[in-house]
This record gives structure tokens, sequence and C-alpha cells, in this order.
């Protein structure tokens, strides 16, 4: 990190950029700092989400063809594949699963880690992320040489999606859903384009689909970074011929177009305990642990009645298993240690939206969340994750008045691996530091976002 605190009117004076429009945040002197075994684990967790990743494609796609999962077991689990396919159309489906499409991972892995007193808590997976550009420009502000040049990484990265091609055009695709985004990465293309590589930002409506290529105007794209929902496919006129001009082998397309690799409910899967022997005999023991330790349980609200007799697998209340997720309903304020929280393929599915935490509402309103979630399913499928509680911690922040005080408050780290040719690489994350009564952690003007030093 730089030697001497970053002074407020520096702070100020470079955030005064078309990057930062309409966001605002606390401002601090110094970069958050991480712990040598907590550093440590964070190198390890890039690997262990690519390999969850890895894991779920077969999973999925021996779901879908009705194959059995185990190698010396007769299980079959289609309910899997239909989990994940539930209330999307159709081409998106067969999309995800055609040849051309197997084996294509997210470039860019973000899981949301939350700091606790027993260490990290992997919320969730984040295969479209913003911040990128924001965490590269944090990173050169504070860190200076130190700085982990997250621009370049991303472009070698995204490279080798097209190996045959020495600088290929790469166009970042932000759809208006995600337009606070676009200035970020409109500073990580110029910066590109400074080192000489051929990168631009466009809009979906800007892209040409012809029978040679995908082209921006008279470029020919190599490679799309999709920076859109794909729930927004009604919105994004030319997804599904981007779809077939990458089946075709016309153009790369980054995060692939493969719907079920944006559920939360594949956490619910992990935990699932008719899949545990699964993702055993599938991930090293090492990925197991780490996963198994830092992901909470997590379980897929669905509404389907139980024969009489049987349990479900879920959280105890009163003392008793439950046999429907309705009777989650009646537990008392410390047994709704829990979230609610959409899946994935619905417009409430990111940004916090959808989030509901049972221990900072009423019961009655923890009713109501209950009854919405089983009552909207499938659209969409919504989880129900075990509530970890964020530690207290301390980093001093800018007073209005230019003095510094020490804050309290609570962290979600966003740490960003860039994959290629089968690891993650750690190339960056963002601390975003929140005050210690916010029970949901995310951008906020009374929070402060800073790059991690790693």
């Amino acid at each position: 990190m730089s030697a001497e605190p970053l002074s407020l009117a520096a702070l100020q004076a470079a955030l005064q950029r078309p990057l930062f429009a309409e966001k605002s945040w606390r401002l601090a002197p110094e970069p958050w700092s991480l712990p040598e075994d907590a550093l440590e684990e964070l190198h390890l967790i890039g690997n262990a989400c690519l390999a969850f990743h890895q894991v779920l494609d077969r999973l999925y796609l021996k779901s879908r063809n009705d194959r059995r999962i185990l190698r010396n077991g007769d299980l079959k689990v289609p309910w899997v594949a239909e989990y994940l396919d539930a209330a999307k159309p159709s081409w998106l489906i067969e999309h995800g699963a055609v040849k051309a499409a197997k084996g294509h991972f997210p470039t860019v892995l973000r899981p949301d880690l939350i700091a606790t007193a027993d260490g990290f808590a992997l919320v969730e997976m984040d295969a479209v992320p913003g911040g990128i550009g924001l965490t590269a420009f944090l990173e050169e502000l504070y860190l200076r040489e130190k700085s982990n040049g997250m621009p370049s990484a991303f472009h070698a990265a995204l490279s080798t999606l097209v190996p045959d091609c020495d600088n290929p055009s790469i166009a970042l695709v932000v759809s208006d859903e995600a337009a606070t985004y676009r200035p970020e990465m409109e500073w990580v293309a110029e910066l590109l384009r400074e080192q000489g590589h051929v990168t631009t930002v466009a809009h979906p409506d800007e892209l040409e689909v012809r029978s040679d290529g995908v082209f921006l105007g008279d470029e020919k794209q190599e490679l799309l970074y999709r920076f859109w929902e794909l729930f927004d496919y009604e919105e994004v006129a030319v997804m599904r011929e981007i779809a077939q001009a990458a089946e075709a082998g016309l153009v790369t397309v980054t995060p692939p177009m493969r719907a079920f690799q944006e559920e939360k409910l594949a956490l619910g899967l992990f935990w699932h305990h008719r899949l545990e022997d699964y993702w055993r005999e599938n991930l090293s023991k090492a990925s197991w642990n780490l996963l198994r330790r830092i992901i909470p349980r997590t379980w897929i609200l669905d509404p389907a009645e139980l024969p009489p007799g049987a349990v479900l697998d879920g959280p105890i209340i009163g003392g008793k298993q439950i046999t429907s997720w309705r009777d989650l309903a009646s537990a008392t304020k410390k047994e709704r240690n829990l979230v609610i929280k959409a899946s994935g393929f619905h417009e409430t599915a990111w940004g916090a939206r959808s989030v509901v935490v049972g221990s900072d509402v009423s019961g009655e309103d923890w009713a109501a969340a209950i009854g919405n979630a089983l009552d909207a399913f499938p659209d969409p499928v919504q989880v129900l994750q075990e509530f970890r509680k964020p530690a207290r911690l301390r980093h001093p922040v800018y007073d209005d008045d230019g003095d510094i005080s020490v804050m309290e408050g609570r962290l979600r780290l966003s740490p960003y691996y860039f994959a290629s040719d089968g690891q993650a690489e750690l190339s960056g994350a963002l601390a975003t530091f929140c005050p210690a009564d916010k029970k949901v952690i995310h951008g906020m003007q009374d929070g402060v976002l800073l790059p991690c030093v790693i």
C-alpha cells in the first residue's frame, strides 16, 4: 500500500469523474488489510469456486440426460435440471446444453464473502459481477505501484478464449439494466486501448449478427463480454441471435449464456442430502472441506407436498423437524436466523432486492415472505439460507469535517478471480464496509468502498 494515508482532498479530487456517476460512499484514508490466514484462504477460494462450477456443469448435464451421477451407484436426479431450468425459455435452456457451450464457464468469478467471527461465509457466487473497473481504479488510487493491474489481467483472461487471434476484437456489452456500470467499463476499455488492445464498450442494440459473425459497425467482434442478466432476454432483443452465432462458432461469449450457472439454488444443491456423495466424489478433498466450511446451509423453497410421515431436510422449528416450508412461518425470532432470496432468473434476484433477513423483520412479515416465496414458485425459485452474523470490525474513515475517526462496522469482501487454462487467479478484491447496524451489506452512502491488499 502507499506509505502515507490518502488525504481527504486527494480522494475527493480523484473521485470527481464519470466513473463514479450516481455513486457515493464514505471515504477512508487506508485500504483494507487482511490477517495472513484470511489472505491465504482468499487465494484458495477461487479455484474451489471454479471446481464448483465444473462439478455443477456435470451434475446438470447428467440430470438433464437422466444419467446416473455416481460412479458406483444407480442414483439419477432429473429434478436437479428441473429446478435449474425453471421459468426459463426453451431456447435458452437448449443453448446452455449444446455441444458448443459444454465446458464453458464464467471468466470472472466473484463470490460474495461475509467476514464472520469464524471466518468467511460465501453467501453468493456472482458470474456477472459489476465493480471490475471500480475496484481497479481504487487499487490504482490506494495501492499505486502495488496495484494488481486488474484491467490487463482481465484482458489476458478474455484473450485465452480466442486462442487463434493475437489481438482479438472485444466488445464489453452493457445493457440498460446494467447501465450504472457502463462508466467503469468505459474506463477499463480506455485503458486497454491505450495498451494497444482492440476493446470497445457497446449497447446490445448496437450489435448486428450477420452470417459471418457479430459486428459493431464494420468491425467484426471475436469476443463479447456479456454484461447483462439472462432474465432480461425480452429487453436484449439480439440475445437469441447471439446465442445462435455462438453455437455456430462465429463469436465467443463470456460469461456463457448458460442460465444454470447463475442460480443461487446451486448452493442448495451443494448442501442437498441426496447429492452429498456426488459432490464428495467429484470435488477434491481440499475443495470439499473449504466449500463445506464457508458456504452456509442453503435449501430450495419448493412448495411440493410431502407424503404423510415424511419430513423436510430443513431447519428445526419448535424442536421439531418440519413437514412443509410453510411451517417456518411460526418460527421464533431466534429460529429466524435465516435469509430468503430469489435464486437467479428474475429481476429481483440481484442487488439485494429480494433479500429478507428473518431476524430483522416482524413475525408477520416473515410469514408473508415465506408465503410469497412458495406461492411464486417457480417464477422465481427462492432459496432459504442460514444467516451467519457478520463480525464487528473497525477501520479508520473520514468524517464530514475531514477528521479521521474509527468506524465500527461489518465487512463484505468481493474478490475477483479471472479464470483461464483451468485456474482461477485472484486479481483484486473490493471491501464493502457498512455500519454495524446493517444486516444486509451492500454499497450504500453511509458505507465505505475500499480495495483490499492482496
